[in-house]
């Protein structure tokens, strides 16, 4: 079954399920809508330059903005300059956020290049930015790691052993090196040898696309918890099935009225906040989410036609108003 709390020292994380870090989707309006829906017990920002914040740049103080609801809490940061992590991480901290993550996974070429899964090609200066981080914060301090840089090269257990020495109070494993990026299979085996590795929690993350994937990662690897990122952005009821899953055995799937009321209260979120870019994250979220409507791609491409929010917005509404019509919307 699934753990019913992770604790990362004085934090408890019920139920045991968190929302992956994910760039351009895990906004505020993102996680509160995950939030809101239940089921996740932890939920984190998206991966924030340590050198912009640090510099006051507008656009990743953005990224670090949370509201009150939305506790417990992680800041992610990524980074390679040990002195300016420190003083990003004791940002977050001043923030009010309830943990700090250093992302040491990202695959993408431009974070490669000054921190992400970059690090694992050079254990040493990892050890440094990890020491300066933790000595920079009080709150507990955790990372996400890949398996390794490639196949050749898989430092996941090592670098688990390392971090924990260090101070570091949990880990989020994908196991799928930075060669493979989102490719492939994951490897759960090496979820299991970190998690035989260290005593600290240890978070299982990579392919888990349903409840009964989740509970097959528990059984598998004796991680204390999961992390969902890819299958959030598309099914966000995931968390909410998994919870239901583990008391129940069975768990119910979102009718097309229950994915207007959540496209629809998205939209208008994102209006109400003035979000910058509203309409491109309409668009992204629409190719997302509405797979599972009938006749989805009518809508996909009223959405990417639309100019404007509000035009989105009555597109959205009359395409439903059209399936209730038909009969298609139960």
């Amino acid at each position: 079954m699934l753990p019913e709390a992770l604790n990362i020292r004085d934090k408890r994380i019920a139920p045991a399920t968190v929302l992956a870090p994910m760039a351009g989707v895990t906004d505020t309006v993102f996680r509160r809508m995950i939030r809101g829906l239940g089921g996740c017990g932890l939920i984190m920002t998206e991966f924030t330059s340590a050198e912009a914040i640090t510099r006051n740049a507008a656009r990743s103080s953005r990224y670090l903005f949370f509201e009150p609801d939305e506790h417990p809490i992680t800041g992610q940061l990524f980074g390679a300059e040990p002195g300016v992590m420190a003083r990003a991480a004791a940002m977050v901290e001043e923030l009010g956020f309830d943990i700090v993550d250093i992302n040491l996974g990202c695959p993408a070429k431009k974070v490669v290049k000054c921190g992400g899964s970059g690090l694992l090609r050079d254990l040493k200066a990892l050890e440094q930015v990890l020491h300066a981080v933790r000595a920079a914060v009080s709150i507990p301090l955790t990372i996400k790691v890949r398996a390794g840089w490639d196949e050749n090269s898989i430092v996941a257990p090592e670098v688990a052993r390392m971090a924990e020495q260090i101070g570091v109070e949990a880990i989020a494993v994908h196991p799928r090196t930075r060669v493979q990026a989102y490719s492939g299979h994951s490897d759960w085996n090496i979820i299991r040898e970190v998690k035989n590795a260290v005593r600290m929690p240890v978070i299982g993350n990579g392919d888990i696309n349903s409840p009964e994937d989740a509970q097959r990662m528990i059984n598998q690897t004796g991680c204390d918890a999961v992390m969902i990122g890819r299958a959030a952005s598309t099914n966000p009821w995931i968390f909410q099935q998994i919870a239901q899953y583990t008391a129940t055995g069975s768990y119910a799937e979102p009718g097309e009225m229950d994915r207007y009321r959540l496209l629809s209260t998205y939209f208008r979120k994102l209006v109400e906040t003035e979000w910058p870019d509203a309409i491109g994250k309409m668009k992204q979220f629409a190719c997302w989410f509405t797979h599972g409507v009938r006749n989805g791609s009518e809508l996909r491409r009223d959405v990417h036609t639309a100019r404007s929010t509000a035009e989105i917005l009555d597109r959205v509404d009359s395409f439903f108003a059209d399936s209730v019509a038909a009969g298609g919307v139960s």
